[in-house]
């Protein structure tokens, strides 16, 4: 996972269900929730998605990149993603050019996100 990062996001219970059963995929789930704001992660928030005013104006997309075990999990991840409707942007695959070894798959999120699932340890077996 991230060291936290958080986005806005227009229609917050659709985020919600989209990161509650994506990220449970490489074992996160909520660990804080406020409300118009809720924390995931393992046992400290990393990642935070919010709505209310602070999502009421033009959302800009961001690139988030969670860290998955490895390539069978972003695998897992990128069905998940897709079942909840995600668009994908680029399958799940070895990225060589980044560097050996990275294993990514980028969807949008219900908000149009760029989102990546992605292992630093994969070969090409994989």
């Amino acid at each position: 996972m991230i060291d936290h990062f958080g986005i806005n996001c227009a229609d917050l219970d659709a985020a919600k269900r989209f990161y509650d059963q994506t990220l449970a995929v490489m074992g996160h789930r909520r660990v804080m929730d406020f409300g118009v704001a809720i924390g995931y992660g393992t046992e400290e928030p990393d990642f935070w998605i919010s709505g209310g005013e602070a999502a009421a104006g033009p959302n800009r997309e961001v690139h988030i990149a969670f860290r998955a075990a490895d390539a069978a999990t972003v695998r897992a991840w990128h069905a998940k993603a897709v079942e909840l409707g995600a668009e994908t942007l680029h399958e799940p695959r070895l990225w060589p050019e980044y560097h050996p070894g990275y294993y990514g798959a980028f969807v949008r999120d219900p908000d149009g996100n760029n989102v990546e699932a992605v292992c630093h340890s994969a070969s090409e077996g994989d």
